[in-house]
């Protein structure tokens, strides 16, 4: 998977009793020469048993507060070619060029010397479970040969676990950087981005490229093979330029509505024609945006955290400023804030759901009415319990985190828009320290159970809840050496890739492994599990050799999914029947190296990425002064016709 630029090297606070503090912003290390890939395996690991039932997990029980890792975080893992591949690519776009082994150590391949992953770029694990944001790096340390072990050397031991932990905790803050969630809006809410779950009636997926949440879905799929799949590119958006001082900034956040694709800058949003890249609307603001939404209302409204003034090597800025924005017109509605005390919050997360702005935080959080700005309601903090965020979409789901960090109960709340009365709740097992929304509606939440992925993936087991009763319906095991997707609810709590929820089913995609034959060619898949049995259906769909397929989202009752392609090839996306699992090309983009060498630094895993109406957006999340290039892009749209 693609590795993006990496963390900073202050180490967070140690956690303890109550809200964690909020580390402080700091510069990632400088990068240097690459290494040399490990030779081919004679005999590539076989992939996981995608129809094979699921396998109890670990009993619940978190491993203790980590303690405080090494001043420098570990550097990024050397990029090394896929299977076949003929040559090191170069860094990824705004990416810095990759290191060697942390303390010196020279990188060492993983078990039955398994080649890295697609592009050369390594799958490696985070800590707790967790991702780093779009556009940080994942840090990593030499990875020795397991006996036995599946999953091509992406399991990691706790030791190194508790390290890596703290370098992605701190990194999932500075910048402001935020993944986006599964789920979209039923009622005045619908989903734009790439991890969506289905809009249930039919509702809320008026935007091409948007989606929600379904459960029992009655949509019709609206996206059609158009007679000539093969696209060429729309435009493209050079990468801007970070101020002197500033390593790292985040340009999380982007948008697709009939006409325009908005895209987030270094202190600005501007609205793009969807066809030709024209600028249509720039709006200026104060400071980087943070954090944003991907839900959009009927009336194009979505809502964004940003910082008050551009941060400095002095002075990081903090996240507190939350605004509604205009994508028709390109302007602000309003902009709040909230205090904890005398304090005013720093939000890691935002989102919108039954007309309502809620933002969440360790330190606090707040919600106001969308379209006048009022508050709303704020959650009721103590020494020993806070809302860490919400889910937006259909419903408005809170995770609230109580108890010390060693007795942690996570409560799944269904809350009241407007009054943030709580309607359901289901009540984690103690243990599990953080989940992440996955769909509203239905309610799917995704944990990983006693730190047993393994992987960094963030999900051992998926929970399918009734939002009515809070009552369980189903537990998912979703071993992380199997299953491709990934969750990081450290700070944020729509925070999943590589899943979506449609049908009462959860659409997952498997991890890559050995396609079979003489050849070294890895490939994956799509399962689907039953959210009412908890069990697999035995449906699949096949990437093919040498392709990754990642599910973005819902079209009515299929799947919409983006295959990455092998190295002399452009990427698909396709359409799978929610019943036949029948895949459907509607795009292949064009094979020219020019084009494969931007396209194949937007990965689906630290980049966002939509479709909708036969275009194409994919866009990077960080600006970065890492460069090993002439000509940095941070959007490159495609489109048939």
């Amino acid at each position: 998977m693609s590795q993006p630029p990496p963390p900073p090297n202050q180490p967070p606070q140690q956690p303890g009793f109550g809200p964690p503090q909020e580390p402080s912003e700091a510069q990632p290390p400088a990068p240097s020469a690459p290494a040399t890939p490990p030779t081919p395996p004679a005999q590539p690991p076989a992939g996981p048993d995608v129809n094979k039932a699921p396998q109890p997990q670990p009993g619940y029980g978190y491993p203790q507060a980590p303690g405080t890792p090494p001043p420098a975080a570990p550097p990024t893992p050397p990029q090394g070619p896929g299977y076949g591949y003929p040559q090191q690519p170069p860094a990824g776009y705004g990416y810095p060029a990759q290191q060697p082994g942390p303390y010196g150590q020279p990188q060492q391949p993983g078990p039955y010397g398994q080649q890295p992953g697609p592009y050369g770029q390594p799958q490696q694990p985070g800590p707790y479970g967790q991702q780093p944001p779009y556009g940080y790096a994942q840090p990593t340390v030499p990875m020795q040969a397991q006996p036995g072990q599946p999953g091509g050397g992406r399991k990691i031991n706790a030791q190194v676990a508790i390290i890596v932990s703290a370098v992605v905790a701190i990194a999932l803050i500075v910048g402001g950087g935020v993944w986006y969630a599964n789920s979209s809006g039923k009622d005045d809410d619908k989903q734009t981005t790439a991890e969506g779950g289905d809009t249930k009636g039919g509702e809320g997926d008026g935007k091409e490229g948007g989606s929600g949440d379904g459960g029992a879905t009655t949509g019709e799929a609206k996206e059609k093979a158009p007679a000539a799949t093969g696209s060429k590119v729309l435009f493209q958006v050079p990468s801007p330029k970070v101020p002197k001082g500033v390593t790292t900034i985040s340009i999380a956040g982007s948008w697709l509505t009939d006409s325009v694709y908005a895209k987030s800058g270094l202190s600005e949003i501007t609205g793009y024609d969807r066809k030709t890249g024209t600028k249509k609307w720039t709006l200026d603001l104060p400071g980087p945006v943070c954090a944003a939404t991907p839900h959009i209302t009927e009336d194009d409204k979505t809502a964004i955290v940003h910082k008050p003034a551009m941060p400095s090597k002095t002075d990081p800025q903090a996240c507190t400023e939350v605004a509604v924005i205009d994508l028709a017109a390109g302007s602000k509605v309003w902009t709040k804030t909230a205090k904890s005390g005398t304090m005013p919050v720093s939000f890691n997360n935002v989102t919108i759901g039954g007309g309502t702005v809620a933002a969440g935080s360790t330190s606090g959080g707040a919600a106001w009415d969308l379209a006048t700005g009022d508050e709303r309601w704020a959650p009721k903090t103590s020494d020993s319990c806070y809302d860490a965020g919400y889910g937006g979409g259909a419903k408005l789901v809170a995770v609230r985190k109580c108890g010390s960090y060693d007795q942690r109960q996570l409560h799944i709340q269904n809350v009241d828009p407007k009054s943030g009365d709580i309607l359901a709740e289901y009540k984690m097992d103690e243990g599990i320290e953080y989940a992440a929304v996955v769909s509203t509606d239905p309610l799917v939440v995704a944990a990983d159970v006693g730190d047993s992925a393994g992987d960094g993936s963030g999900i051992s087991d998926f929970f399918s809840i009734d939002n009515k009763t809070g009552k369980l319906r189903a537990r998912l095991s979703a071993p992380g050496d199997e299953f491709a997707a990934r969750c990081d609810a450290i700070y944020k709590v729509e925070n999943c890739t590589g899943v979506t929820v449609g049908n009462d089913r959860l659409y997952i995609a498997t991890e890559e492994h050995d396609s079979g034959g003489d050849s070294y060619s890895q490939t994956n898949e799509v399962v689907a599990f039953d959210l009412a049995t908890g069990k697999q259906t035995g449906q699949r769909a096949d990437a093919g050799e040498n392709y990754e397929i990642f599910p973005l989202r819902m079209d009515g009752p299929n799947v919409i999914a983006y295959k990455r392609p092998p190295y002399d090839k452009g990427g698909q996306v396709v359409s799978i029947d929610g019943e036949s699992f029948k895949e459907t090309v509607l795009m292949e983009n064009p094979s020219t190296e020019a084009v494969r060498d931007v396209e194949s630094r937007m990965s689906p895993d630290y980049s966002e990425i939509q479709f909708g109406q036969g275009g194409l957006y994919m866009s990077s999340v960080y600006a970065s002064d890492f460069t090993s290039r002439e000509k940095e892009y941070s959007v490159i749209a495609f489109g048939t016709g």
